[in-house]
């Protein structure tokens, strides 16, 4: 599988991105629908077969089960140097004031829970999970700074803000000398675009590296509007997919991604995964999945070119929408 670097960064991930989210046993707190470690492990190591270098997964995500999960099986089928690991801070950990957050209490504690969890002594790159409005942008960005300084982390990301808000955080580690943020993960998609407006191209003017969330729109993208196949208990349980896709303009975009799956004779999720991967500035989408069959179609997907005439028929019948993704 093609290797691209992470914007202007040294880092250099495979052009597909395994999201984690996925692992770390049913029931769990965060993510009861998630898959226990035995059912796991033939996704950790197809994607390393595959050529897959990169995983995300984060501390939040059933409250460390995912990282555990995840440290294991990158030990069972590569070595430490092979694979870039990601997960994050930010997101509740527990109830009570010092679980969450970006306080520099927190951050120092979940780096050595995210590391001891991992089972490795480093982080090759460590997300804010999202902004935390009780915490001033410096004391985060110094707390990072200092984990970086300690060789707990190699390079820092962020997710999901407004774009003023990515500019300011940078803008002080620029003048401060601090450790920069390399790497944006972003909510984008062939059916929510707004990112084009401010936030892709300032990344791309800073050599920031995207990487996708939800590439499938919640795995919108991935059937017909006629398919009557039951969904994924995930997709069942997921808030988040009828609170954001569903309008009129969406149903058009997943007409145009049904039309050329059928001339091209893929599927639909290669379809609109291939899109993101060619889109400037993007360096790896995030793909999560709870069935072989959807990690094989991400990894056909990186494989796949689209012509600039199916490229304009996917994207010409794209409406304005309102900003979400960001909380």
């Amino acid at each position: 599988m093609e290797v691209r670097r992470l914007g202007e960064s040294g880092l250099k991930v495979s052009k597909l991105c395994v999201g984690c989210m996925s692992f770390g046993g049913a029931g769990g707190p965060t993510h009861p629908w998630a898959m226990d470690e035995e059912a796991a492990q033939p996704f950790f190591r197809r994607a390393i077969e595959a050529g897959v270098n990169f995983f995300d997964t984060a501390n939040a995500y059933n409250h460390g089960a995912s990282e555990e999960v995840t440290g294991r099986a990158l030990k069972e089928y590569a070595s430490r140097d092979e694979v870039v690991i990601a997960t994050k801070v930010g997101l509740p950990m527990g109830t009570g004031p010092y679980k969450r957050g970006l306080s520099r209490r927190h951050i120092m504690e979940q780096i050595d829970g995210s590391l001891r969890r991992l089972g490795t002594d480093h982080v090759d790159l460590y997300y804010i999970h999202r902004l935390d409005p009780d915490t001033p942008f410096e004391e985060t960005l110094v707390a990072l700074d200092d984990i970086v300084r300690a060789g707990k982390v190699r390079y820092l990301g962020a997710s999901s803000m407004w774009t003023w808000q990515f500019v300011k955080m940078r803008e002080m580690q620029k003048a401060n000398g601090l450790a920069p943020f390399v790497a944006m993960q972003n909510f984008y998609n062939l059916a929510y675009r707004e990112e084009e407006r401010e936030m892709i191209p300032y990344c791309r003017s800073e050599g920031v590296g995207l990487v996708p969330w939800s590439p499938l729109a919640r795995g919108f993208l991935t059937r017909p509007q006629s398919d009557e196949e039951a969904p994924s208990k995930r997709n069942a349980e997921d808030p988040l997919r009828s609170k954001f896709f569903g309008t009129a303009g969406d149903f058009a975009v997943l007409k145009r991604v049904e039309a050329a799956a059928e001339r091209l004779g893929v599927t639909m999720a290669q379809v609109a995964l291939a899109w993101v991967m060619a889109q400037p500035g993007v360096t790896a989408p995030i793909i999560g999945a709870t069935k072989i069959g959807q990690l094989e179609d991400a990894i056909k997907a990186s494989g796949l070119q689209l012509d600039a005439r199916t490229a304009k028929s996917l994207e010409s019948v794209y409406r304005p929408r309102a900003a979400m993704g960001h909380n």
